[in-house]
């Protein structure tokens, strides 16, 4: 049984203050995430992850530069999607910024995953493996 849940007033599915945009580098998916990542939005970056581990790739990034909001539920996406990739030299996480990197640093989510200050930094890491 599949439980829908609808906010009142049928707002739109995908909250005004999220985006996520998809694009492949050198069989690297970058994901770009901006706005907040909440309890709201949270299902959304998990259903981008998901479609883009559909097309097997030859690793993710989640490109939070943009992100002026990281919640615990966006942070439990993050920790879900690198356990799932299996492995942290298949995903990593381009985090920089009071917003997102300060709290991924004090979970100590950088031992755990890779977390890199740029999305160049990211993708020539990832090239080089």
């Amino acid at each position: 049984m599949v439980e829908h849940h609808h906010a009142p007033g049928g707002s739109p599915p995908q909250p005004d203050d999220f985006n996520v945009s998809e694009k492949l580098v050198d069989q690297v998916v970058v994901l770009s995430v901006s706005g907040s990542v909440d309890m709201l939005s949270a299902p959304w970056l998990t259903d981008a992850i998901e479609s883009a581990r559909a097309k097997s790739p030859a690793a993710m990034v989640v490109d939070l530069s943009r992100v002026d909001f990281l919640g615990s539920a966006g942070i439990s996406v993050l920790i879900a999607a690198h356990e799932n990739t299996g492995g942290s030299g298949k995903f990593a996480v381009v985090a920089d910024g009071p917003a997102t990197h300060r709290p991924l640093t004090l979970l100590g989510l950088g031992e755990i995953m890779s977390l890199y200050r740029t999305l160049d930094d990211a993708l020539s890491d990832l090239s080089d493996r």
